[in-house]
């Protein structure tokens, strides 16, 4: 039974008593939520304190100078970075936009220690030291490489790209993964080490005429093995000039000169005596390595020395050159009487050497023996699978 009271419904006992229950389960619940937000609300103090790492770890020995170097924190920013050697020379670098990382941008120095400074920021204001050293790699001998051609140099469409260093390296694998060729014009080509101290890349087919090349050797802090360690970086930027190639056809006692593809000239030449193997003009394709306007042969073991000739140009360390020899004038053109050296009378041979670069090929032919491909510059005495075979990788 109900009844109104002051316009309020009452109802009996028992259901009076089932009201205020609903009524206080409901400012129970209201209590309960309103505690857990204020709980909540209070937590400002459990922001995440900054977290810093140093890289390599603090304590490290023997670190390569060119690891990478940094420093990173979570939860905050890095302030006042600094990383310093012994005598205090603060190491450049370059700060993250974010605030987060820190990497050194120079490389370090061999057997060196370095120390770290500065702090982490958290977001809540909690700060955590940038602290640390560590000691660079001591090497036993760092090594000298050079790079040729070297830059801004125009050389002939056989030129290789040679790298040649003071000391022999062990770990060609290591070395030769760090050494890059661009080119302006597609070229295929390798890398091959010849010896122990000398890599050399070459295309698989004369170069394009007119291409543009750059060579990087990141060498600095490569590990050569042996205890020995990579100096410098070298890098080099040269020219293929126009293409000119030699055509010397021994059994014709002629010279070619190919340029471009059109023969612009066609001299009288004398080469080797073929009834000596020590004389011999041998085939193969050499290469152009020196000009000299005059050139002192010695030969004593054939009697002769000090003897100066005109316009000489080397295309092997074996001992041939083309070069003048009016002295040999009756047989140029028509018999091979010179010590392995190719013949021309003095006019042609001043109009060779003043159209001849560094680099440019010279085919010989028609001898019957083949020049062993030991003496440099021998890359294009080794067809491309021979070549090839020599890379490290």
């Amino acid at each position: 039974m109900a009844t109104r009271v002051n316009g309020s419904l009452m109802r009996s006992p028992g259901g009076a008593l089932v009201v205020v229950l609903a009524a206080l389960l409901l400012v129970s619940g209201c209590a309960g939520a309103s505690g857990g937000a204020s709980s909540t609300d209070g937590d400002d103090d459990g922001a995440a304190e900054p977290a810093v790492s140093v890289e390599p770890k603090s304590g490290a020995d023997g670190v390569n100078p060119k690891d990478p170097i940094k420093v990173a924190v979570e939860n905050g920013k890095l302030r006042d970075v600094s990383l310093v050697n012994g005598d205090g020379e603060q190491v450049e670098g370059e700060l993250a936009e974010d605030g987060s990382t820190w990497k050194a941008t120079e490389p370090l120095g061999y057997d060196t220690e370095y120390e770290w400074s500065g702090k982490a920021v958290g977001s809540g204001g909690d700060t955590a030291p940038v602290r640390g050293d560590f000691q660079t790699v001591s090497p036993q001998s760092v090594v000298r490489a050079t790079v040729n051609p070297i830059d801004d140099k125009t050389v002939g469409v056989a030129m290789p790209i040679s790298i040649k260093f003071d000391a022999p390296v062990q770990n060609k694998a290591a070395v030769q993964r760090a050494l890059d060729v661009q080119t302006s014009k597609s070229v295929e080509g390798a890398w091959a080490w010849l010896n122990d101290k000398q890599v050399d890349w070459r295309p698989k087919e004369y170069w394009p005429a007119h291409t543009q090349v750059s060579v990087d050797a990141p060498l600095y802090g490569i590990d050569y093995g042996g205890g020995n360690y990579g100096k410098v970086d070298l890098t080099s930027e040269f020219e293929i000039g126009r293409s000119q190639v030699v055509k010397a056809e021994v059994g014709e006692h002629r010279m070619r000169v190919v340029r471009d593809g059109e023969e612009i000239a066609n001299y009288p030449a004398s080469y080797g005596k073929p009834s000596n193997p020590d004389l011999h003009t041998h085939e193969g394709t050499y290469t152009v390595m020196a000009k000299h306007p005059v050139e002192i042969m010695d030969n004593p073991q054939y009697g002769y020395t000090d003897v100066k000739k005109k316009w000489a140009v080397r295309i092997s360390n074996h001992g041939e050159f083309i070069h003048e020899n009016e002295n040999n004038r009756a047989n140029i053109g028509s018999r091979n009487t010179s010590h392995g050296c190719v013949n021309l009378t003095n006019a042609d041979a001043k109009e060779y050497f003043q159209s001849a670069l560094i680099g440019d090929p010279v085919e010989v032919t028609g001898s019957g023996t083949r020049m062993p491909p030991k003496y440099a510059v021998y890359d294009w005495m080794l067809n491309w699978q021979q070549w090839k075979q020599k890379s490290a990788l």
